[in-house]
């Protein structure tokens, strides 16, 4: 029983030092490990079946939109970064750079890159001739690389995995419905797949994306009350379209800019499930993006036919497209709970030989730790429904988590207060960039998105006319 309590006690406690029980989840569940080089992250398999499964949900949904992949070169001439003065000002302090191949020094460096959209724009300047080729749709899975001071894994690394999605359009409106149209599909995405409750909305022109017209973020809450943007959708208007050059012949014979889009989302997702969903146990993985769904755990496994009744309950799950592991390992049933709570697997299966006699499995939730008992003919049925159940309400559990912690406040004192006891606030502001820069300062919460359709009498900082009511939230 000792080494079954030390399994557990090795993880810190999550709410008196969250940043050391992160640490240690994903270190210990082995969803990743520290590279050699600084900032770096070594992704290992558990983790990145997660990435996987978040790749393939959020593929579909992009192809439904008629998206398509292909992939761009890593390195980047630096003299594209000057095309866009914005752009580059933004990402300056974390490119990095090649100066030096195969033993000579370049007659231009490099950028390795920190995101694609000038060498996409290259490129879409020679492809796009004439309206017939818009809209130009087109998605990269690959690897960035941005040289962060300080990191943590997931959430902010030196190079990190993501996707970006760049479009090309003959008109605003088009482009910017585009905008919006990926920030919903992150939406559901994120809500449906990873069960996180987001709140989506326009950024503040501090907050915006470097080149941009326009950026909309999605924010989620997580264990202790911070923000994580979890994903962006930028509209581009002209500002690249021009710096590149990507015009178009349209319909009336005259050459014309296009507008143009980009959007992403990254292996900040992963750190998201982790502290939106985690607790003392360890993590607890949404069934749709979890690696192992299911695990059965053979109780008296040395008894006569509790193996094969293991074996064949797995079969049959695996048959049904549910992702099981039977572990028969000789480690204890104890032992196995507390590895397998510690890993998150949604559903465990218990199996011993009064169970199989009674023709019954004892299936255990690890999101609210719930026992209940199925019939074994009704197998496949039994774990699809519970694992539906837990995915509903797994969301369901986080969005009344996130809403009672909403507040709103009227002053600076109601801010600070607000988001010092791990809550988003609602604010109002006049719009100035000095008072926003002063609630930064005196809070170290930052304007997250504003919140659309809301109104409030006075800007929490200087008291003048609110033009607008902004989500202020301490964020990662």
């Amino acid at each position: 029983m000792a080494k079954e309590t030390q399994f557990v006690e090795q993880i810190a406690d999550i709410e008196t030092d969250f940043p050391q029980w992160y640490t240690d989840v994903v270190l210990k569940t082995k969803l990743v490990d520290y590279g050699p080089v600084k900032g770096t992250m070594v992704i290992r398999p558990y983790g990145y079946a997660i990435w996987e499964n978040i790749q393939k949900e959020l593929d579909s949904r992009f192809k439904k939109d008629g998206v398509e992949n292909a992939y761009f070169p890593l390195l980047i001439p630096m003299s594209f970064f000057t095309k866009e003065a914005e752009h580059v000002e933004g990402f300056a302090p974390e490119v990095a750079v090649v100066t030096v191949a195969g033993g000579e020094k370049l007659a231009e460096p490099l950028a390795i890159r920190p995101t694609s959209e000038t060498i996409i724009g290259t490129m879409y300047s020679k492809w796009i001739q004439s309206y017939r080729d818009l809209p130009l749709k087109i998605n990269q899975w690959c690897n960035v690389m941005r040289w962060e001071k300080t990191t943590r894994p997931f959430l902010r690394t030196s190079e990190f995995l993501w996707q970006e999605g760049h479009t090309v359009h003959s008109t605003s409106e088009e482009a910017e419905e585009e905008t919006q149209k990926m920030l919903e599909v992150y939406k559901e995405f994120a809500e449906n797949c990873l069960a996180i409750p987001v709140i989506t909305g326009k950024k503040t022109e501090k907050e915006k994306f470097a080149g941009a017209v326009a950026t909309y973020g999605m924010e989620a809450m997580m264990h202790d009350g911070k923000s994580l943007q979890a994903g962006t959708s930028h509209y581009l208007g002209q500002n690249f379209a021009t710096a590149f050059d990507i015009q178009f012949l349209d319909k009336d014979g005259a050459h014309k800019t296009a507008y143009t889009t980009s959007w992403g989302v990254s292996t900040r997702l992963i750190g998201a499930i982790i502290m939106t969903h985690g607790d003392n146990r360890g993590l607890v993985l949404p069934p749709v993006v979890a690696p192992v769904q299911c695990v059965i755990v053979p109780i008296a496994a040395r008894k006569g036919g509790v193996l094969e009744a293991c074996a064949a309950l797995k079969a049959e799950l695996e048959k049904a497209g549910i992702r099981v592991v039977l572990d028969d390992s000789d480690n204890s049933p104890g032992w196995k709970f507390n590895e397998w709570e510690m890993k998150g697997v949604p559903v465990r299966i218990e199996l011993g030989p009064r169970d199989i006699e009674a023709g019954k499995m004892l299936c255990a939730r690890r999101d609210t730790l719930e026992k209940s008992e199925y019939p074994l003919e009704n197998a496949v049925t039994a774990v699809s429904e519970l694992l539906g159940t837990v995915q509903k309400d797994m969301l369901e559990a986080a969005r009344v988590r996130r809403d009672s912690r909403i507040v709103y406040a009227e002053d600076m004192d109601g801010i600070l207060k607000g988001v010092e006891t791990g809550n988003f606030v609602k604010a109002g502001w006049c719009g100035c960039r000095e008072c926003e820069d002063k609630i930064k300062e005196t809070t170290a919460a930052s304007a997250r998105v504003y919140a659309e359709g809301e109104t409030a009498e006075k800007c929490a900082v200087c008291g003048k006319k609110a033009e607008h009511v902004v989500i202020f939230a301490r964020a990662y």
